[in-house]
């Protein structure tokens, strides 16, 4: 089969959790035979497109200048130059079908010419994007969970706070319109789609509340890309407990709250906290005036960092304060067999069974989050009885045999 994956960046220019998916993906559906490429975006001057080869997986870059958030905003609705060079490759390539992983920053003339064509497609949910313009469901103005348009006037507000323009109260209604414009595209989008596919139960339940088809979305939990051998646990006494935090160093991810409670536990642990400074250094700052001499800052992790850090801690900390769409960090926690201390949050209960796997906490609150690291460094038959519970997570090779079962029912040629 000939599979196209179109995404909204890629390495090396970005790494995150859907480019790595999407690279993990492709590499082993090229490994089972498949002719597998990649389309993304790259910011850079000009126009064009260059082509390259990464573990038998065609990647191509393209380029039409540097643009701003809100340039990519409006490139959502129009975008020549980008829908020009889609057009070549799809003539180039062929492909028996189209796997969306993210449509940020790219026009929605690229899914037209897939329908024009009669190739048929498939998305997955990576976040909220597909409904709220800010994917992550946070509102600008008070960095709240927002629960989806009111309207579209919240839609507005969030818009003009982001570019710091509260008092342009009459820019409002323009705003709404467009919104709303932007919506019922997205919509027509998703409802093209063969299938659309959600990491966890609670994503399909959130789209589906907020108007998809039922029909169209299917959980398929992702799979986890595991190194050849994972790497030797290290030994540690019951004197020497450490806990992780493993992930993006920004507000949305409720770190500030756990340096904060770790900063008040008692006995002889340590939190080390692992994640790219240089994105966010004002919260990062605000982190180490919070942090104790027990928290440890290891800046950007490498993937055999991260494997070779689970394989010294005893704990894995997710205390996020916004909706997750599935926590690659909880699998790879699993896989080294660590418990997880995570928020009572989104999709996170679909994922850590409170009691047997770890335990799930109020978001962001402090004092709930001490007692409950105090509990895991006083009680060891805690952490042991936590870690016994842990099961393996699905591996990538398993949730690519069920994307093949979607792609053959639903997009063969």
């Amino acid at each position: 089969m000939r599979i196209l994956h179109l995404v909204h960046q890629y390495p090396p220019e970005n790494i995150g959790g859907v480019e790595l998916y999407t690279r993990w993906l492709t590499e082993v559906q090229a490994r089972r035979g498949h002719q597998v490429a990649i389309f993304y975006r790259r910011s850079a001057e000009g126009i064009g497109r260059e082509g390259r080869s990464d573990e038998g997986v065609r990647v191509w870059a393209a380029w039409a200048g540097i643009a701003s958030p809100t340039q990519r905003f409006f490139n959502t609705f129009r975008d020549p130059s980008m829908s020009l060079i889609w057009q070549q490759t799809l003539q180039e390539f062929e492909p028996d079908l189209v796997h969306i992983q993210h449509l940020m920053g790219l026009p929605i003339q690229l899914v037209t010419e897939l329908r024009r064509q009669g190739i048929p497609y498939l998305i997955t949910l990576h976040d909220y994007w597909w409904i709220c313009a800010n994917a992550q469901l946070l509102t600008n103005y008070d960095q709240t969970i927002c629960e989806g348009p009111r309207g579209y006037w919240n839609c507005a507000r969030c818009a003009l706070a982001r570019i710091s323009k509260r008092e342009l109260l009459p820019a409002r209604l323009p705003l709404v319109v467009l919104f709303a414009w932007r919506n019922m595209l997205m919509r027509r989008i998703l409802d093209g789609a063969e299938q659309i596919i959600a990491p966890t139960q609670f994503v399909a339940d959130w789209y589906t509340k907020h108007g998809g088809s039922s029909k169209l979305v299917r959980v398929i939990s992702h799979g986890l890309s595991l190194p050849k051998q994972l790497p030797h646990k290290t030994s540690t006494s019951d004197r020497s407990k450490r806990f992780a935090y493993i992930g993006g160093l920004s507000p949305q991810k409720g770190v500030h709250a756990l340096v904060e409670a770790f900063s008040g536990v008692r006995g002889d642990a340590e939190l080390w906290i692992a994640g790219d400074e240089s994105v966010n250094p004002d919260y990062v700052a605000r982190l180490r005036e919070l942090a104790t001499p027990n928290i440890r800052f290891l800046g950007r992790l490498s993937r055999e960092a991260v494997w070779d850090t689970l394989a010294q801690v005893n704990v894995v900390t997710v205390p996020t304060l916004w909706y997750e769409t599935f926590s690659f960090i909880v699998s790879e926690a699993f896989a080294a067999g660590l418990p997880v201390l995570a928020s009572r949050l989104g999709p996170l209960p679909d994922r850590v069974r409170d009691g047997v796997d770890g335990l799930l906490l109020p978001p962001g609150d402090v004092a709930a989050w001490r007692r409950a690291l105090q509990r895991l460094i006083d009680e060891p038959d805690l952490r042991s009885r936590l870690q016994a519970g842990v099961r393996p997570p699905v591996k990538l090779e398993e949730h690519v045999s069920q994307l093949e079962a979607v792609y053959t029912a639903n997009c063969a040629p």
